[in-house]
């Protein structure tokens, strides 16, 4: 079997988990996914089967969107609220204004240093895996873009907003720099993804419908591009 599924991945699963999931339930040998979301974020993972695991890069390079919410007052050493956090001490009054020209700055073509948790190799070794043994590295800069970013609402110290973004941007970092900039800490509460190139949550399958589903019925719903 050859195509696409477009899954709505649940919160404490990692991409990886889902790749398996489908592999071993439909006894596919090719499955691989276009761009990973984090074991805690859920939202849209596009699943590729068959002979589009070669088209992979193709899919990956497609803009990605995101509801999310960010916490100030905070750090964590992950950038979200599944680290170790570590309050600042520092007052979270800011008016709304301030909050929307912190927000803006973000907006457009930046590099963005990868965080220390990520899937990011250095010398041939994922930057997790060093944080994990208290190791420290310096991964290069990427060019990422943030084509939109808007406030969805204010509820202090939490803040809910959506974005819009290239591949390779990590919104944990993102919402980290906004409250360094607004010199309070703040870490990334929680995130969605809503869309993945052409893919939106509204197409995509829960998880748990796949997990009960026989081969005729995941047939139908595999999509061809």
């Amino acid at each position: 079997m050859d195509g696409v599924l477009a899954v709505n991945k649940a919160k404490g699963m990692t991409s990886h988990d889902v790749v398996d999931l489908i592999r071993r339930r439909f006894h596919f040998k090719k499955v691989g996914h276009a761009g990973t979301l984090d074991p805690n974020a859920t939202g849209v993972l596009v699943i590729l089967i068959g002979s589009y695991t070669k088209l992979s890069s193709q899919f990956m390079s497609e803009d990605k969107e995101y509801e999310g919410s960010l916490i100030f007052g905070a750090s964590s050493d992950t950038l979200d609220a599944w680290g170790k956090i570590t309050p600042s001490g520092k007052t979270v009054n800011f008016t709304d204004e301030e909050i929307k020209n912190a927000f803006g700055k973000f907006l457009g073509e930046t590099e963005q240093v990868p965080p220390m948790y990520s899937s990011v190799k250095v010398n041939g070794q994922k930057l997790y895996e060093l944080a994990r043994k208290g190791l420290s590295a310096q991964p290069a800069p990427r060019k990422i873009a943030v084509k939109n970013l808007d406030i969805l609402k204010i509820k202090l110290p939490e803040v809910f907003f959506k974005l819009t973004c290239s591949k390779g941007t990590y919104v944990r970092q993102i919402c980290a720099d906004i409250g360094e900039d607004l010199g309070c800490g703040a870490y990334m509460a929680s995130l969605a993804r809503t869309r993945s190139g052409r893919f939106a949550i509204d197409e995509s399958v829960p998880i748990e419908d796949i997990r009960k589903m026989t081969l005729p019925e995941l047939e139908k719903i595999i999509i061809k591009v």
